[in-house]
C-alpha cells in the first residue's frame, strides 16, 4: 500500500531520477558525491541513478569522473517548444524560396547523427528530389545535416561525430573525419552549407541553420534539386536566399546574433 498522503501511481524512484536531471540542468557537471549532497541521497543511490541516466544517453561522464547532461536533453526540448511552431512561422518564406527556384524545399531538424524532414514543399518539375516527410537521412552528407552540425557547440559537434561512422552515401560523399572538421570550418565562416552529389548522385542541395534563442543552431532550410539546374553559378544566388529566410526565421525565434550579411 502506498504512503499515506500519496498517490498510487507515483513513482518515487522515477521522481529522483528527474530530481537529478534537474540538479544537472543547473550545474556544468557534478560528482556523484555532490549529487548525493545536493539532493540528500545515498551515494550508492546516486550512483545508479546517474549510471542509468547514463546508459540511456542523457548523461555522460568526464574526465574527472563527474556527470553532465548531454544534447539529448536539449533535443527533447527544442521538440516540444519549437516543432510546430517553427513549421507555422518557416511556411510562407519555404513558399517564397519555391517561387524563386522551383526546386524542393526542406525544412530539417538534427536528431541525434541524422537529419528529419519535418516539412518540404515539392519542386514543380518532374524531375526532382523526392523526400518523404518524417525520413531520415545522416547529417554528415547532407547540406541540412551539415549546416547543423557546423555550428553546434564544439563539444556537441565533437560528440555526435565520434558516433557516426563516415560511410560512402554518394559519389562525393566526405568519408574522413578530417576533412568533414576542415568542411564543417568553411560552412561556418560562408554562413551555409552545400551538399554537392554528397548523399545521392546528380542531386546538390544548398542549406543554411536556423538558430534559436540561445544562439545553437537546431533547424535548417534547403533547395535541392538535381545538378543540371543547381549549377554552380546557381548556388551562389540561391544561398543568398536561403540565408535570408533563415535569418528571418531566427530573428522570429529570438536570436540576435546570426548572420546580418
Amino acid at each position: 500500500m502506498p504512503a499515506a498522503g500519496k498517490k498510487y501511481y507515483f513513482v518515487s524512484s522515477l521522481a529522483k531520477g528527474l530530481k537529478v536531471m534537474e540538479l544537472l540542468s543547473e550545474n556544468e557537471a557534478l560528482s556523484v558525491s555532490e549529487v548525493a549532497r545536493h539532493l540528500g541521497y545515498n551515494r550508492a543511490s546516486s550512483h545508479r541513478f546517474l549510471a542509468t541516466l547514463k546508459e540511456l544517453g542523457y548523461v555522460e561522464k568526464t574526465a574527472e569522473n563527474h556527470y553532465r547532461l548531454t544534447y539529448k536533453i536539449f533535443r527533447m526540448g527544442t521538440r516540444v517548444v519549437d516543432r510546430f511552431k517553427i513549421r507555422q512561422a518557416a511556411r510562407p518564406l519555404m513558399s517564397e524560396l519555391s517561387q524563386a527556384f522551383k526546386e524542393t524545399i526542406n525544412l530539417g531538424y538534427l536528431d541525434g547523427s541524422e537529419v528529419l524532414h519535418i516539412d518540404k514543399i515539392d519542386s514543380p518539375e518532374v524531375l526532382r528530389m523526392d523526400s518523404l516527410l518524417g525520413s531520415r537521412a545522416p547529417a554528415y552528407c547532407t547540406a541540412l545535416g551539415k549546416s547543423i552540425l557546423a555550428f553546434l557547440p564544439d563539444a556537441d559537434r565533437d560528440r555526435i561525430l565520434d558516433t557516426i561512422e563516415l560511410k560512402p552515401r554518394g559519389p562525393k560523399t566526405i568519408t574522413s573525419k578530417k576533412a568533414l572538421q576542415k568542411e564543417l570550418a568553411k560552412i561556418r565562416h560562408k554562413g551555409y552549407a552545400v551538399d554537392n552529389e554528397e548523399l545521392s548522385r546528380g542531386l546538390r542541395c544548398v542549406a543554411a541553420p536556423i538558430f534559436d534563442h540561445t544562439g545553437i543552431s537546431c533547424f535548417s532550410i534547403s533547395v535541392a534539386g538535381p545538378v543540371s539546374r543547381v549549377t554552380r553559378s546557381r548556388v551562389k544566388e540561391i544561398q543568398k536566399e536561403v540565408r535570408r529566410v533563415c535569418r528571418t526565421l531566427s530573428q522570429k525565434f529570438g536570436n540576435r546574433t546570426s548572420d546580418d550579411s
